[in-house]
């Protein structure tokens, strides 16, 4: 009984004639053509590489790669079985990928570029292997999206939420708290929830890692699905309590504890038994394995002829290369460009330059063409205004990113207390801007910020980083602008909001006036 069956399973695991002669050609092709895309995709893929190696939230990145490889070759004996097929559909989801990287390009939005690159990899594998091949190979394929760093748009709420969490629970066990934005203060010492407290890092590790376990453990979908939820739910609340676990240990030990190295120590132990917890409690709803695969091997097919396989690659090399080119050509030779100059608004409706420093506040925009920051006054009301502008936009040199903040550097004695979206009207009907409140420890400021480009005035960054990929196709260039003004505040915020509401209408005149030299300058 034992030998009929292992011939069975020998039989059944066995790859067809044709499957096998067409893998002996199509995968050393396949693996040249892969290695052909990234190598067009070079600087995309080393940014990638470099981000891994400069953030410790995504240096999980490095073990991706590898692992969705342990992936495939665990199901080789299913794709042996599975004869090789060119697929056009392949072909269109790669242009579709390429055009994504593009338009991502054309605005500078790396992660996008980064998404696009990778999805290129499985949609080579379906033109030179087929709809069957990728199908078996979806999650190997799609766990390399992992390793895409993404994730830094959720900071902000991550932060926030540590903050709620944080101070909840320490009202909740009787600790009087005074919070202002996600800064607190409690009888025993001041603490902030800032990026490294987000637990963004603990979120793409678990995700990963999660998502993987699933994988491996469960054959249905809906565990898979409820699964991977828990693992974004659980270390999102497990920071929660990390955060309020480690600010209770410094309060009970005068902080003494909990303060320095440890901090980190201990936030990593606890969210490692929390993780270690989730899996145990997860194993036991692991379903059997398989005794054997439930698809039964691919008919004999004719194997691919070797002209029409190399013809196949070389045109997936074709559509891969042609966005470079094509974004390489959007760029340009690279021309001398006048130099932006950017002179400070004239004062205007009674509105004057301040020779004494105001404020030792500045904001941070890396990069700019051309800037300008100046202190005006009238009567008693004073506003700084900071204008930037950009031209020929390029990675480390983009108006919208997330390392542009109006708080200022990292190094900055500023910080930011909270942001919110609104609409003025400012004169010329309503405009859509960012409020900050932002703080050192000797003043505190009400910053107004919004962008200028393609004529449009906005502050979504999403919307911008449209308009700036739509005129670069178009090629109409992708000069634009930031406005950043504040005022002193006290406890209450109305009056600066009035103070920065009547300097924009008042000397809006005047600052498009600077804007329109400078430009006009560049021009000739």
């Amino acid at each position: 009984m034992k030998v009929e069956t292992d011939r069975v399973l020998r039989a059944h695991e066995a790859p067809s004639g044709a499957a096998a002669s067409g893998w002996r050609t199509a995968l050393p092709v396949l693996g040249a053509t892969l290695a052909g895309i990234l190598a067009v995709y070079g600087s995309t893929a080393s940014s990638m590489v470099t981000i891994w190696g400069n953030s410790e939230t995504f240096a999980h990145g490095y073990v991706i790669v590898p692992l969705s490889l342990a992936l495939v070759w665990l199901k080789r004996r299913e794709i042996a079985a599975l004869a090789p097929r060119l697929d056009y559909l392949g072909f269109a989801l790669l242009a579709g990928a390429g055009f994504v990287w593009l338009v991502a390009a054309a605005g500078q939005v790396q992660v996008v570029q980064h998404y696009a690159m990778t999805a290129m990899l499985p949609a080579a594998v379906v033109a030179l292997a087929g709809r069957r091949v990728a199908a078996a190979l979806a999650f190997p394929l799609a766990f390399l999206l992992f390793a895409v760093p993404a994730g830094e748009g959720l900071l902000p709420r991550l932060m926030d939420f540590t903050a709620d969490f944080t101070v909840a629970a320490l009202r909740f066990t009787g600790i009087p708290v005074y919070r202002e934005g996600n800064f607190f203060a409690i009888p025993s010492g001041q603490w902030s929830v800032v990026e490294a407290c987000s637990g963004l890092r603990y979120l793409m590790a678990s995700v990963s890692v999660g998502a993987l376990y699933a994988y491996l453990n469960y054959r249905r979908l809906w565990k898979r699905a409820a699964f991977v939820a828990l693992s974004i739910i659980v270390p999102i609340v497990a920071n929660g309590l990390r955060a309020y676990m480690i600010v209770m240990i410094g309060h009970l030990s005068d902080m003494r504890l909990a303060v320095g190295v440890d901090h980190f120590v201990y936030g990593w132990v606890f969210f490692g038994l929390v993780i270690l917890l989730l899996f145990w409690l997860g194993s036991f709803w692991r379903d059997p394995a398989s005794a054997h695969p439930s698809k039964s091997p691919a008919p004999d097919a004719a194997p691919i002829a070797r002209g029409r396989l190399a013809a196949a690659a070389l045109g997936v090399l074709a559509i891969a290369s042609a966005w470079p080119l094509y974004a390489a050509y959007l760029e340009g030779p690279e021309a001398p460009v006048a130099a932006l100059a950017l002179a400070s608004p004239d004062g205007a409706a009674g509105w004057r330059v301040e020779s004494r420093p105001m404020t030792d506040w500045r904001p941070y925009y890396r990069g700019a063409a051309a800037s300008s920051f100046e202190v005006y006054r009238k009567d008693e009301r004073f506003v700084a205004l900071y204008i930037a502008q950009y031209s020929r936009q390029q990675q480390g040199a983009e108006l919208i990113s997330v390392l542009n903040v109006v708080a200022g550097p990292a190094s900055s004695a500023w910080i930011s207390l909270g942001q919110e979206a609104r609409t003025e009207d400012l004169g010329s009907g309503p405009i859509s801007l960012r409020q900050t409140r932002l703080r050192s420890a000797r003043q505190r400021l009400l910053a107004w910020d919004w962008f200028r480009i393609s004529g449009r005035e906005l502050s979504n960054p999403y919307f911008g980083k449209a308009l700036l990929a739509r005129d670069k196709l178009l090629g109409r260039g992708d000069a634009a602008a930031t406005l950043i003004l504040a005022a002193p505040y006290a406890e209450r915020t109305e009056a600066a909001e009035e103070t920065l509401r009547q300097f924009v209408r008042e000397m809006r005149p005047s600052i498009d006036a600077a804007l329109a030299r400078s430009a006009a300058r560049q021009a000739r």
